[in-house]
């Protein structure tokens, strides 16, 4: 009989393990029980679970089980309780069945969700999430390679990718409930586990998929069928999609009547989680057709044999009686732009034979412009259909949907949600109501109120809940708005109508017939607030930031320089209202033709010129740019239509350095022999950055004398005003306020 021991359950997981079922323990416990890292445990508490064991921290507890709340939920336990643990037999699952929201279960494959998996412990009756186990568990210095499954990283980060791409941000906080599995409790998934949706279809080896039993609805894979209402502001895309299937699976005499066949080639794009995929599901259910459902990383990441077997499988289910759709998730992998391979060869004449038979085929992709341009062709996807990124009335009409369950307080205002969510597309939207709810949920369980979603829990998920388009972004946002910025009353009034009123008052724009500016460069010496400035810019106008130093977009190889630009903007577009910002501009976009490096800058302006006013339309996106030389800047990005207004950021004068003083010692406890106002008149040639760190460094002087000081008084102050000197150089500011003046001039 194997050694069992109870310890004391507490909740402080490590930051890679959560909701991955990974429970630490001290080394020490490891060896008397037996286990190494990477084995299976059993775990009881009020109920019996399990999980994957890993070596504590060092200062661990010997006395402690380190878990998350998902491990401690499926134990029916608090912080604090007791938990038996033991080490368990190590078995691989056959089956695994699992249930899950709606939204989920209609877009994730069932290959997808057995990667997901991959790795875990389930046992009937617990939540498991869609977290990939792929972190390290730690080793100990006798642990052999342990029953850990080795787990394909390429796979994993495809895996990734794509739950970003058709769930969105949802993906991370989902959790599915596990409602069947053999054998029984604590068996390991691994590639040859059966993994599928209940009443959904489910794999049965590695790359294959089991045809849906007879409990399966025409949806597929999807189980019950999202419904069109599910899906608001997706009709006229829904209508549109519904008008080809229907024409071609039931009306096809009517195309031969009048001599004439049709192409079901359909591609569907969008932004990440905006509902392709679910849109597909529910238009089939509307036509009472079946699905059948690829992931396209899935299949590429297959050798080029078994992926063919794979595809061909897939079109001889289509070929059965019965109209079916053949939907193909982030076709882009199977057909990239760049560097075509034999599958896509392969994949490209299956196509053409199936839609030339009259079968439907549907792909669906994130990034058209990645996707191989001969699939465009009219023999092949003949048709497109483009999801649009939801405006703030689209996300207040999906947030009704989303909380039309939801038992909301009087003081949820969905509207002002809806303005504050700017980039979210649906799956977003799903996250934020869904972290919400969890929110009030544990204060229910805390507090003991009736369980109500209050306004309070929607603040607390919007501070962790981004837009899925918005994963990279590069600016930690500060909470500042420009009622913060002190003293700039004629620079913020320019920004304010140059950035603040088109991403807020587009339709203002539109009614009086005219196009907002398109851009703003901010010059002025160094440290005198322009990044700061931006930052409260995004505070004030509740828009998305991207964020990017002008060096950082070049590369040495050719075309990488144009490519980031391109992908900058497209994830500006699909983030909208969205405000991009090109910290040094001038090392960006020099002027052409002095450059010495092969050209590189050369084409990056000329990039830069074609997206800020190029055949695409730059909706709702506005770019500042932000340079100390701004003669350094190529002319023609300054023309009106590109960064056409210029707004000096001049060096503080005596009452601006008063109110930066202020703002900056905001939170720190002056004494009452520290007078701001003559401290600042005294210091000329100091920039705002100069100001925040000569308060920063008083209050470090009153820590050196007593770590125990409760106020900065005006002895700190001076010897601070010893170590802190001024940046400004007047030769500098001088050239620059001249050029100003040259600028007001023309």
């Amino acid at each position: 009989m194997s050694a069992t021991l109870t310890l004391t359950a507490s909740l402080r997981p490590a930051a890679l393990d959560a909701r991955r079922g990974v429970v630490r323990l001290h080394p020490e416990v490891l060896t008397a029980l037996g286990l190494r890292p990477g084995d299976p445990i059993s775990l009881t508490g009020r109920r019996a679970s399990a999980g994957i064991v890993a070596v504590a921290e060092p200062g661990a507890s010997r006395a402690l089980l380190y878990a998350d709340d998902l491990v401690l939920g499926n134990l029916g336990l608090r912080d604090g309780g007791q938990v038996t643990v033991a080490a368990a037999p190590l078995r691989a699952a056959q089956t695994v069945t699992l249930a899950g929201p709606p939204e989920i279960v209609a877009v994730v494959s069932p290959e997808m969700l057995r990667l997901a998996l991959l790795g875990k412990v389930v046992t009937v009756g617990d939540n498991v999430s869609l977290l990939p186990q792929d972190v390290s568990l730690g080793t100990l210095p006798t642990a052999p390679a342990t029953a850990t499954v080795m787990v394909d990283r390429g796979l994993v980060e495809a895996a990734r990718k794509s739950l970003s791409n058709t769930v969105g941000y949802a993906w991370t906080s989902a959790l599915l409930t596990v409602v069947a599995a053999d054998p029984g409790p604590g068996a390991l998934v691994t590639m040859d586990t059966a993994v599928g949706w209940q009443h959904g279809q489910q794999t049965h080896a590695p790359g294959s998929v089991v045809a849906p039993t007879a409990a399966s609805t025409p949806a597929g894979p999807a189980g019950p069928a999202v419904s069109l209402d599910d899906l608001p502001g997706l009709r006229a895309q829904a209508e549109q999609l519904i008008e080809l299937l229907d024409l071609g699976f039931h009306h096809a005499e009517v195309l031969s009547k009048l001599g004439t066949t049709m192409s079901l080639g359909v591609l569907v794009t969008g932004p990440a989680g905006s509902g392709k995929s679910a849109l597909v599901h529910a238009v089939a259910a509307q036509v009472e057709a079946q699905v059948v459902a690829l992931w396209a990383p899935e299949i590429a990441a297959l050798t080029n044999n078994d992926a063919a077997a794979r595809l061909r499988k897939a079109a001889d289910e289509m070929r059965a009686p019965g109209p079916a759709v053949l939907l193909i998730s982030d076709v882009d992998a199977l057909a990239p732009r760049d560097q075509p391979g034999p599958l896509s060869t392969v994949f490209r004449q299956l196509l053409g034979e199936l839609i030339r038979e009259g079968e439907a085929v549907v792909c669906t992709t994130s990034r058209p412009e990645s996707v191989d341009p001969a699939l465009h062709s009219p023999e092949l996807l003949a048709h497109e259909i483009a999801l649009p990124l939801p405006d703030a009335a689209l996300r207040r009409e999906q947030l009704g949907v989303l909380t039309r369950g939801m038992p909301l307080d009087d003081d949820v205002k969905l509207d002002d949600v809806a303005g504050r969510t700017p980039g979210f597309v649906a799956a977003d939207l799903a996250a934020l109501a869904r972290e919400a709810g969890v929110r009030a949920a544990l204060r229910h369980r805390r507090e003991g109120e009736p369980p109500r979603v209050v306004m309070a829990d929607f603040e607390a998920a919007l501070e962790v809940v981004r837009p899925t388009s918005m994963a990279e972004s590069s600016l930690e946002l500060a909470k500042v708005t420009l009622d913060d910025v002190g003293d700039m009353v004629e620079v913020k009034q320019t920004l304010t109508e140059s950035v603040l009123w088109p991403l807020s008052y587009p339709d203002a724009f539109s009614r009086l017939g005219i196009e907002p500016p398109r851009g703003v460069l901010l010059y002025g010496p160094p440290g005198c607030g322009k990044t700061y400035l931006v930052k409260a810019i995004a505070g004030t106008g509740k828009a998305n930031v991207l964020s990017v130093k002008g060096a950082e977009l070049l590369s040495k190889w050719v075309g990488e320089s144009e490519r980031a630009v391109r992908e900058l903007f497209r994830r500006a577009r699909e983030a909208a209202p969205t405000l991009v910002f090109l910290d040094e501009v001038d090392a960006l976009a020099p002027p052409r033709g002095q450059g010495t490096d092969g050209g590189t800058t050369d084409r990056v302006v000329a990039a830069l010129l074609t997206e800020l006013d190029g055949v695409e339309a730059l909706r709702n996106v506005v770019v500042i740019g932000a340079t100390n030389r701004p003669d350094l800047v190529d002319p023609a990005l300054l023309r009106p239509g590109r960064l056409e207004r210029l707004v000096f950021v001049p060096p503080p004068d005596a009452d601006a350095r008063a109110e930066i003083l202020r703002a900056a010692a905001k939170s720190v406890p002056l004494a009452a022999d520290v007078d701001l106002k003559t401290l600042a008149a005294d210091l000329e040639r100091f920039s705002a950055a100069d100001c925040a760190a000569l308060v920063r460094e008083s209050a470090l002087a009153a820590m050196r004398e007593s770590l125990d000081a409760t106020e900065v008084t005006a002895e700190h102050v001076a010897l601070a005003r010893e170590r802190v000197r001024p940046s400004l150089d007047p030769a500098q500011v001088t050239w620059l306020a001249n050029y100003a003046e040259q600028q007001k001039a023309r």
